[in-house]
C-alpha cells in the first residue's frame, strides 16, 4: 500500500519536473546555482519523506496513534474563512465526492460539508437534512424523499436559505422541483436521477455526488503551538443503550424519537438543546454559552415556525446539573428527556 502510493504520487508531481529540469542544465552548460540545487533537494526530500511516512503508517496502524502525516494532494481554494485569509485543502475530494455541477468549493463550503457527511452517516433510513454554519437547521426521516425534504425544510425555513443540504437517496425529478425553489450553496446526494440532474444544473448551485469512502478514525486539531489528537466519534445511540431514570416510561415512539433527536445533538455545536417529533427536528438551540438559553432559544424557534412541542422529546448534548431546564420543558409541553 505504502509504495503504490508513493508510485503515484511520484509519477504524477514529480515526473512533469523533467523538462524543467533539463532546460536548466542544459541553459547553463550542465550547472546549476545554489537556488536550484535548494528546489531540486526540496522536491526530493518531499518525495522521499512522503514515502517514508505512509510505510512507517502501514506498519504501525494498530499501535499507538502517532502525529506523521504528509498528503501532498491540495487544492488551493479561492480564500480561508475570511478573504484575507489564504486557503488549501489538503487530501483528495475526488475520492469522497464527485462535482456535477457548480463553482469552486470554499473553505467555509467544506467545513460545512464535513459536518453535513458526518450527520447523514448515522441514519440508514431515507433521510434529509439541511446545515448551516455546520449545524443542522431540518432533518426529517420519512418513507419517502419528497416527503423528508419538506419536513427538514420546514424545521427552519429561514436558515435554510443559502444553507448545505445532504440526503442518503438518490435525489428524484419530483424532490429536485421543491428544492429548485430555495437558494442553496451545495447539494449533496449519493445519486441524481438523469431529469432530476438536468433541473438542478439549471440553477448553477454546487451538486455532489457523494461516494462511498471510508472516512478516517482519527481526528486532529492545531491547538496553541500543538495539535491535539483524539478517536473519532464511532458510537450511534441505540434504544437499548438507554437506561430510565425516572416513575415514567418512555413509548416505543418517544424512544425512537429519543435516539433521532440524540443523533442530531451528537452532531451540533455544544450547548445545544434539541426538540424532535415523529422523527422530524423541530427547533434547536445552538452554540450558547448558557443550556438554558439554547434551550429558550429552541422554544422561540419552534414557536416561530408554528410547531407545538406537546409530545416531542427534548435531547441535551450535555447532563443537566440543575432541574431549571427540565422544568423549562415540562412547561412547554415536553414529558421526555435524553442526557448522557
Amino acid at each position: 500500500a505504502a509504495a503504490k502510493n508513493f508510485k503515484d504520487v511520484w509519477i504524477v508531481s514529480e515526473m512533469s519536473k523533467y523538462p524543467e529540469t533539463l532546460e536548466i542544465l542544459n541553459t547553463n552548460g550542465a550547472s546549476t546555482n545554489i537556488t536550484e540545487r535548494k528546489d531540486f533537494a526540496t522536491t526530493a526530500f518531499n518525495v522521499s519523506s512522503h514515502y517514508d511516512t505512509a510505510i512507517f503508517n502501514y506498519l504501525n496502524e494498530n499501535n499507538k496513534p502517532a502525529f506523521k502525516q504528509s498528503i501532498r494532494e491540495n487544492k488551493v481554494l479561492r480564500y480561508g474563512e475570511n478573504p484575507h485569509q489564504q486557503g488549501i485543502f489538503y487530501g483528495n475530494l475526488n475520492e469522497m465526492f464527485k462535482q456535477l455541477n457548480g463553482k469552486e468549493l470554499s473553505y467555509n463550503n467544506l467545513l460545512d460539508i464535513d459536518a453535513a457527511s458526518n450527520l447523514i452517516s448515522e441514519f440508514k433510513e431515507t433521510t434529509f437534512a439541511v446545515l448551516k454554519h455546520n449545524n443542522a437547521c431540518g432533518v426529517a426521516s420519512r418513507s419517502t424523499l419528497i416527503d423528508a425534504w419538506n419536513d427538514a425544510l420546514a424545521g427552519d425555513p429561514a436558515s435554510a436559505f443559502g444553507g448545505v443540504l445532504i440526503t442518503n437517496q438518490e435525489i428524484d425529478l419530483a424532490t429536485a422541483k421543491e428544492i429548485n425553489k430555495l437558494f442553496y450553496e451545495v447539494l449533496i446526494a449519493p445519486s441524481f436521477a438523469t431529469d432530476a440532474l438536468e433541473l438542478l444544473k439549471s440553477k448553477k448551485r454546487i451538486l455532489l455526488k457523494q461516494n462511498n469512502t471510508a472516512l478516517p478514525k482519527a481526528q486532529f486539531r492545531t491547538v496553541l503551538n500543538g495539535v491535539l489528537y483524539q478517536d473519532k466519534d464511532l458510537k450511534t445511540d441505540v434504544i437499548s443503550d438507554m437506561i430510565t431514570v425516572t416513575d415514567l416510561t418512555p413509548t416505543k415512539a418517544q424512544l425512537t424519537d429519543l435516539v433521532f433527536a440524540s443523533k442530531i445533538c451528537k452532531h451540533t455545536k455544544s450547548n445545544t438543546i434539541v426538540f424532535v417529533k415523529g422523527q422530524q427536528l423541530f427547533a434547536s438551540g445552538v452554540g450558547q454559552t448558557s443550556r438554558v438559553d439554547a434551550l429558550k432559544q429552541a422554544i422561540n424557534k419552534a414557536k416561530n415556525f408554528g410547531f407545538h412541542l406537546n409530545g416531542s422529546v427534548m435531547a441535551s448534548d450535555a447532563f443537566f446539573p440543575f432541574p431549571d431546564c427540565v422544568e423549562l420543558a415540562n412547561n412547554a409541553g415536553i414529558k421526555t428527556v435524553i442526557q448522557p
